[in-house]
């Protein structure tokens, strides 16, 4: 029997569904990975299973007794207390008396005091007559496993460690079902790999949600993915469902090319004259409205954005030159002796564990901060946009229009006048949805708030802070195109290893001890060099001159004679067309079956013709446009 089964579940909030009659089985063993585009409802999917959502249409049907837990994605602000407090409340009724217990014990190794003592044995007693004492056991156990310190106070804590305690949280519960939304966001990549095998070790069953293409890679067994209000089951891994997904996406669009046109030739029959009335068939006509209806109610695939870059004026060919470049915080060395060239047109990424620096090291680079030791040659002609993680170029408090707009109604893109509004549809933002506040947008419609804002302004620099937190997979294939594409210099931080695999020609490596290495290629190719790289003799600095290109291919380019082959094809297409309506008209006219003999014969045969020419054209034309 199924842990989990969702029944022809519906739900709308009062628009277009966000759930459509769907169903779902959850089995034990299951890693199932949850995808699909920003506002699909894959948040809203995990709290309905968490219990904090109803449905309106459908049931949810658990295995007696079952638990799941959830860690949210964005931790909430009432949580309070220590670590050892935050971690007991998973426990339910019994988190008080654990929490105080520990607090007491705590106490009294610090303080002594028989009030104390007895208030422990309390404690003690009250926790056994509740099944306690083996939890408070458990709790110590999970933090110890993931490396947390009880008496630490919450609140304190950087953003990825709180995340760990929340996990904490949820594994204390000894849930059935594990549900991590979006458990990469402001993870350094050491501590994303610590939780892919934590997870693979520990968990049995998880739900979860990942915009991350190698965690996904590396965790999961099933996906799911929510799309237009369905939701599609895939026994597989992530490699094969993107084989998959591709083959059910050609087909779609195969089919409603077929239905489509089928329409528009109904379309045409009805329109005729009154030679096509006398012969009109009222069932045919009963289909077409049906046709009709069905084509009203068809929901489309969410657009991909049209992000484009505006390139400013070309930097100088030096960048920056970094020569012995020593930074430290209270004593502390954050960067030391860096020596490293950036030339124009160089894409660096930049990794190490939170808090080793990565943004110290950006900030010497492009020169806003001056370097206790060494020296930073910054060069000529440089227009730098900051992506920041944060997002804190980003008001809150005003619409989307304004943020972008700045007041004014038009911008200039690529030396042309665009309205706002038509430019941020561009970024998948309605009319509608850009007179909204920004602080009601989720994180991925804010991520690409911030490159709508930074991409209306011309650079030759592009420093990114974490740009893919939050962004779906077709927004982060389309971004790493852009930046291939980039003529200018780009400076990446960022914890995913297929983005920086894909993007960037070599890596800075920032260490907890200061020491930064420099690194030809992208994440995969840092992990085989510092692998062959023995302990007494590190790789110095390469020179920015000796990088390698990045191993993504650019796209392939036309010929000039498939350029001419592409500008015919869509008068052929059009002309192809005009003759399959011609001969459609002439089998619809009376007149003709009175003469025409054996021309029946030839007309049909040339309109089965013409479905192959049309379907070949249509072929050859997606082939060609997908190249240019």
């Amino acid at each position: 029997m199924a842990l989990l089964s969702l029944r022809n579940i519906s739900l709308a909030f009062g628009g277009p569904p966000i759930f459509d009659d769907i169903s779902l089985q959850i089995e034990q063993g299951d890693r199932l990975c949850l995808l699909g585009r920003n506002g699909t409802g894959k948040s809203t999917l995990l709290k309905l299973i968490n219990g904090e959502l109803l449905p309106e249409g459908g049931e949810i049907v658990r295995q007696h007794a079952l638990r799941v837990a959830l860690v949210s994605q964005e931790v909430p602000q009432e949580l309070a207390g220590t670590v050892f407090d935050v971690v007991a409340s998973g426990m339910g009724n019994v988190a008080a008396l654990l929490a105080e217990y520990h607090h007491v014990a705590h106490q009294l190794a610090l303080e002594g005091g028989d009030e104390l003592l007895a208030r422990l044995e309390e404690l003690q007693h009250e926790l056994e007559e509740n099944g306690g004492w083996s939890m408070h056991q458990e709790v110590e156990r999970v933090l110890k496993r993931l490396s947390l310190e009880a008496d630490v106070d919450f609140a304190s804590l950087s953003g990825g460690t709180k995340r760990r305690v929340l996990l904490a949280k949820a594994l204390v519960a000894a849930p059935d079902i594990l549900m991590l939304d979006e458990p990469t966001n402001h993870l350094d990549i050491d501590t994303i790999i610590w939780l892919e095998d934590f997870l693979l070790k520990n968990v049995k069953t998880v739900i979860f949600v990942t915009h991350d293409r190698a965690f996904a890679r590396r965790l999961s067994n099933r996906i799911a993915e929510l799309d237009r209000g369905r939701i599609y089951a895939f026994d597989c891994g992530y490699d094969q469902f993107v084989e998959r997904r591709e083959a059910l996406l050609e087909a779609e669009i195969t089919r409603q090319a077929l239905f489509d046109k089928k329409l528009a030739q109904e379309e045409a029959w009805i329109r005729q004259g009154i030679k096509a009335r006398r012969t009109r068939n009222e069932g045919r006509v009963r289909a077409l409205k049906q046709l009709r209806e069905e084509r009203r109610q068809r929901r489309e695939r969410i657009g991909t954005a049209k992000i484009r870059l505006q390139e400013g004026e070309r930097s100088g060919a030096l960048v920056a030159e970094a020569e012995s470049v020593t930074f430290a915080y209270d004593g502390r060395p954050i960067i030391k002796n860096l020596t490293t060239t950036i030339m124009r047109g160089d894409r660096i990424g930049i990794i190490g564990p939170n808090g080793s620096g990565k943004t110290t090291l950006l900030r010497l680079l492009l020169g806003e901060l001056e370097p206790q030791g060494g020296e930073v040659k910054l060069g000529s002609r440089q227009e730098v946009l900051y992506f920041d993680q944060m997002r804190e170029q980003l008001d809150l408090g005003k619409s989307v229009q304004e943020n972008v707009g700045e007041g004014n109604d038009t911008l200039m893109i690529n030396g042309k006048p665009r309205h706002v509004i038509g430019y941020l549809q561009d970024f998948l933002f309605s009319p509608e949805r850009a007179r909204t506040p920004v602080g009601i947008l989720s994180g991925g419609e804010r991520n690409r708030l911030l490159l709508a804002k930074l991409f209306a302004k011309p650079s030759n620099i592009l420093v990114m802070d974490e740009p893919t937190n939050d962004l779906d997979a077709e927004t982060l294939d389309l971004l790493e195109d852009l930046l291939l594409e980039y003529s200018g210099t780009l400076l990446l931080v960022s914890h995913d290893r297929e983005f920086l695999n894909n993007v960037v020609t070599s890596t800075l490596v920032v260490g907890t001890d200061g020491r930064v290495r420099e690194f030809v290629g992208g994440y995969d190719d840092w992990l085989r060099q510092a692998a062959g790289e023995a302990p007494a003799a590190k790789v110095p600095a390469k020179p920015a001159q000796e990088k390698a290109r990045p191993q993504k291919e650019r796209p392939q380019k036309l010929s000039f004679k498939e350029e001419r082959e592409l500008e015919a094809l869509p008068d052929r297409i059009a002309g192809l067309e005009v003759e399959q309506e011609r001969l459609h008209q002439t089998l619809a006219d009376p007149e003709f079956y009175k003469s025409a003999g054996s021309e029946v014969a030839a007309v049909n045969a040339r309109l089965e013709a013409l479905e192959s020419e049309l379907a070949e054209a249509y072929r050859r034309w997606e082939e060609l446009e997908a190249l240019r």
